[in-house]
Formats: C-alpha cells, structure tokens, sequence
C-alpha cells in the first residue's frame, strides 16, 4: 500500500459516504471504490460496511483508523520537513565569533535580522579564538565564522567584507603619552606592544613610525589585552570600536595621528557551501553589504 491509500480511506471514513469522498479527493466515485478494494484485498479484511445510501466502518476498520491518521501526518510532517530544509528555512547553524564583532554591533545586527527572517534555523553561537575560526569552518565544525580581517585565508574558504575601521592606542594611566591628544607614531619606539588577535594594526603603525616594534604577550580577547595595559605591561594597537564598548580603570585611549591602517570584519563561509540555511544565512549578509 501506498500513502495514498491511507488518504483515501480517511476520506471515506470521514464522509461515510464514496461520492463525497470522492469529491473532496478530486477522483471519480468507481475509482475510489477500486481503490479501497485493494487495500482490503491487501490486508486480508473488510474495511467498511456498504448500503446504498452510507458506509461505516467495520472493527478491522476502526483499528485502522488511528494508525492511518498517525501515518499520513507522520508522513505530511516528514514532507514538509523536507521542503522547508531545501528553501532553507529549517536547519542549524554553527556561528563562530571574534570579540570585536560584538563590539562593533555586527554580530547582534546580522543575528537578530536572520532570527526574524528565519525562526526556524537554529543557531548555536559561540566565541571562538580568530586564529582558529578558518580552520574550524573548513573542517565543518562551523558553518560560518565572524573574524578580523586582513588574513589569510584557504582557496576553500571565501570572506565578505563588512564594518570597517581604524585603530586606536590603548595606554596605560600612567603613560606620560597621556598628556598628548593625538599620538605621533614615531612616539611608540621605545614601546612594549600588547598584541591583540589582529596584530595587522600594530605592524602598520609601527611602520608608519619608522621602527621595528618591540613585542610583548598575546594574551587572546580583547578585554585581555586591555588588562594587561591596565596593569602597566605596555600599550595595545587596537580596533576604534573598542572606545565606546569597553572600558577599564586605568586604561586610556588616543587617536594615532596620521593612522592610515584599518581592518574590517568579515564573514568567512565555504566556498562551495550546499546547505540552503547557510547559503540563506550568506546571503543576508551579502545584501546588507551591499
């Protein structure tokens, strides 16, 4: 027996009647009458009892008609289960970040748009350290990955430029660089760097200054960079959101005069990805981009 067999029989269940079981199914009356023929010929029983004017259901036939009901929405479930998953709108979705996505608000903006566009793809998100975030989206660990860029990156991997910005010089409060609004970057020579995950923006300014920078700890986030500088450990090139999303005792920040380096965040996905929720969620992002 086939699912359509289980819907013809409901329909004439409910009916009581072959025409108008008929009629609601869309087939002619002796069509439907062949049909659950069959299945009683099938299963060795009678389904239904017939008069000329009605049909009722016999005991083999009420038996059945619980697990008929269960089989055809089991079965409408798995359908439509299907189909929502190849237009992309149910499904999962592994969601690396960097810190500094959060800062600069992408991450809530980009998440928080996808969430109402599609309530029905799970995403599990998690902050992840940058230099591991390719690796884990080309292994398939994650599906997508925030990160801070200039980097490079694996020909299987592509990268969509977002939020761009510059830097900014975290010192610490007893740095007598405070006493300067704006920081020459011939200045830092005689600096220790705190490096952050994106040391891209202290190479630059120390090429900007005409020095070879003298480099300390790479401590990991952000906030543990900054807490190094707050402890007098040195000063820390980093990214200008940083200004208004984090703030420490004893940590101040000042613009690099003439800074010309910036970095962007962006979106790191497979090259060839073939699940329709990713590819939905890239998408998204690629029309806000633009």
């Amino acid at each position: 027996m086939e699912i359509r067999h289980f819907r013809y029989f409901l329909a004439v269940a409910r009916h009581g009647h072959f025409t108008r079981a008929a009629e609601q199914l869309g087939i002619a009356p002796p069509t439907l009458s062949r049909q659950i023929q069959d299945m009683e010929r099938e299963l060795g029983v009678r389904l239904f009892e017939r008069s000329q004017r009605e049909v009722s259901l016999t005991a083999a036939g009420q038996a059945l008609l619980t697990e008929a009901e269960q089989a055809v929405q089991q079965f409408d479930a798995a359908q439509l289960g299907a189909q929502r998953a190849g237009r992309g709108d149910s499904g999962r979705i592994e969601l690396g970040y960097v810190a500094s996505a959060a800062y600069s608000g992408t991450l809530q903006q980009q998440v928080s748009r996808f969430a109402q566009a599609c309530p029905g793809i799970q995403l599990n998100i998690r902050e992840v350290p940058m230099l591991d975030l390719p690796s884990l989206v080309e292994e398939g660990q994650l599906d997508l990955a925030y990160l801070r860029s200039p980097m490079e990156l694996s020909q299987t991997l592509n990268a969509i430029a977002l939020h761009q910005e510059g830097f900014v010089l975290a010192l610490p409060a007893s740095s007598r660089l405070n006493e300067l609004k704006t920081i020459p970057a011939s200045r830092l020579v005689d600096e220790t760097f705190i490096l952050p995950e994106q040391i891209s923006g202290t190479l630059a300014i120390a090429s900007q200054g005409s020095f070879t920078p003298r480099l300390g700890p790479q401590p990991g986030s952000l906030v543990a960079v900054l807490t190094l500088v707050s402890l007098d450990q040195g000063v820390a090139v980093v990214p200008a959101s940083v200004v208004q999303r984090i703030s420490l005792p004893q940590v101040n920040y000042r613009p690099i005069a003439d800074a010309q380096a910036s970095s962007w965040l962006s979106l790191v996905h497979r090259r060839f990805e073939k699940s329709p929720a990713v590819l939905r969620y890239i998408e998204g992002v690629r029309q806000g981009a633009e």
